[in-house]
């Protein structure tokens, strides 16, 4: 069976090595490519995926996996070996439902798409990019006819991103958590806000790129392994386990966008980095889902990031980076200024209180448009009514609504925005776990050590890649499924305690 084990690994780094080209012509497209490579790049990306997906379909990798069975059921579930057959003929069944051609289309017409969607987001008009998403969700509907089995048409996509969640375990979720946010937000907006006028100023590009780089340094992202560059929506993208990629945006006149972006997407190279090398070249070297992913990151950003042990140790070095924006500037004004609350239009720019509103909405749009019932051409008139429903805003303008997100202009329409939330959920019963296992963590944070919570997350989460679906995980690293209660517990003592409610 050694021979048979090594084969399946050779066929699988082939595989892993096409993904990975067409991950960096992707980082290129979003960072420093010129518009005119926009039409080639859409050809170089079909093809790639072409080529992976042709690999999956192979009658040969369905035989090899085949003659693999005695073997996996022999050996332990976690074991390594067990693991990537397991793994592999998951990911192969799924693919041999899927044609080749189908496969090249999408991708094809996905960069084209999302080039498009960058000129009418900087044109702020919707209609020049609508064709395409009509196509988009045209061919997310082809995609989820390939899984004729699932309840809804929404159910396949999902599992794609997310394994075991469905609409019929999503919709109750997320209707529980909305009731909650509703509440938590009519009992801040009862209270005076907090002051943040210091995070708005003059911060020059160069300084904020120079402490981002700091922080995100001090949690452990090995720059070795990595860089930083800008993009207009920031992401992070595995080329190797040598070379785990994140990007920014900046503000000049804004500090928040640079710092949380940063720390954010680090969180998700963190992750990457975390991944053992033993399993790079296979389908075991990633994250276990889109949401366990996300978990890392809003982990990171949010209960790390905006908490008082971080900036107890950082915001001295912040004051010294931005000497003249920051004066006078005292740490309890600046730690209120991250936690204020104020619903707005943008998701990534939303505070914790608010920002599962924003995802809840997407998810609510997705699921209408491959049911059906909403048309794109609608699409930026109920994208408005459901802000002004939930939020009580509505947007000035199609860039601050339907087109500020690049996910539906990038891929498929369903599938894309449940992970957001359902990282919230996972970060907040992890942070509490970590803490419970190891109380030190916060007073290490105080002196900028990080190490101590990332070696948790490294042995609990980080070192498994995708051996373990997310419900596996959870229970693995948390002792329980997933549950909303952590995280409703962590939003009710941090804004309760900033805004001043019993």
């Amino acid at each position: 069976m050694g021979a048979q084990i090594e084969a399946l690994r050779m066929l699988l780094q082939e595989i892993s090595d096409i993904e990975a080209a067409g991950a960096l012509l992707y980082w290129d497209q979003s960072t420093y490519m010129p518009i005119g490579g926009a039409k080639a790049r859409a050809r170089h990306m079909a093809t790639l995926a072409r080529l992976a997906h042709q690999r999956w379909v192979d009658p040969g990798l369905g035989e090899l996996l085949e003659q693999l069975k005695a073997l996996e059921q022999n050996l332990p579930f976690e074991s390594l070996e067990a693991s990537l057959i397991r793994v592999a003929r998951r990911d192969h069944q799924r693919a041999i439902r899927i044609p080749p051609e189908f496969m090249e289309t999408l991708n094809s017409h996905a960069s084209q798409c999302y080039q498009v969607w960058r000129e009418a987001k900087s044109a702020k008009d919707f209609s020049l990019v609508r064709p395409y998403l009509e196509r988009t969700v045209e061919l997310s509907r082809r995609l989820a006819d390939f899984f004729p089995a699932w309840e809804h048409p929404a159910d396949p996509l999902i599992d794609m991103a997310d394994p075991g969640e469905r609409v019929c375990s999503l919709s109750p979720l997320f209707s529980r958590l909305k009731e909650e946010l509703v509440l938590l937000l009519r009992a801040v907006r009862e209270r005076p806000s907090p002051e943040d006028s210091c995070l708005k100023g003059s911060f020059p590009e160069e300084a904020q790129l120079r402490f981002t780089l700091e922080l995100v340094r001090a949690m452990g992202y090995d720059l070795e392994r990595g860089r930083q560059d800008l993009a207009p929506h920031p992401f992070m993208i595995r080329v190797a386990g040598g070379d785990v990629r994140i990007t920014t945006r900046v503000s000049q006149d804004h500090l928040a966008e640079s710092l949380f972006s940063s720390i954010h997407e680090a969180g998700h190279a963190l992750y990457e980095q975390g991944i053992p090398e033993e399993l790079e070249g296979t389908p075991l070297a990633q994250g276990a889902s889109a949401g366990i992913h996300e978990s890392q990151s809003r982990l990171w950003e949010n209960l790390v990031g905006r908490s008082l042990p971080f900036w107890k140790f950082f915001f001295p070095r912040l004051k010294e980076a931005f000497p003249e924006s920051m004066a006078g500037v005292d740490l309890e004004e600046f730690f209120k200024a991250i936690h204020k609350v104020e619903p707005g239009c943008i998701r990534t720019e939303a505070d914790e209180v608010t920002y599962n509103l924003h995802v809840i909405i997407r998810f609510e749009l997705e699921m209408q448009l491959l049911e059906g019932s909403l048309a794109v051409k609608d699409l930026p008139e109920a994208w408005s009514e459901k802000y002004q429903e939930n939020l009580g805003v509505k947007p000035a303008d199609h860039k601050e609504g339907v087109l500020q997100d690049m996910h539906w202009f990038a891929g498929t329409v369903g599938g894309a925005f449940q992970c957001y939330t359902l990282g919230n959920l996972a970060a907040a019963q992890m942070f509490q776990k970590a803490l419970k296992e190891n109380p030190q963590i916060p007073l290490e944070m105080e002196q900028g050590n990080m190490r101590p919570l990332l070696e948790w997350l490294r042995s609990n989460v980080h070192s498994h890649g995708r051996k373990f679906e997310p419900a596996q995980l959870m229970e693995r690293a948390t002792g329980t499924p997933l549950r909303l209660e952590p995280y409703i517990e962590y939003l009710k003592s941090t804004y309760g305690a900033v805004y001043g409610i019993p």
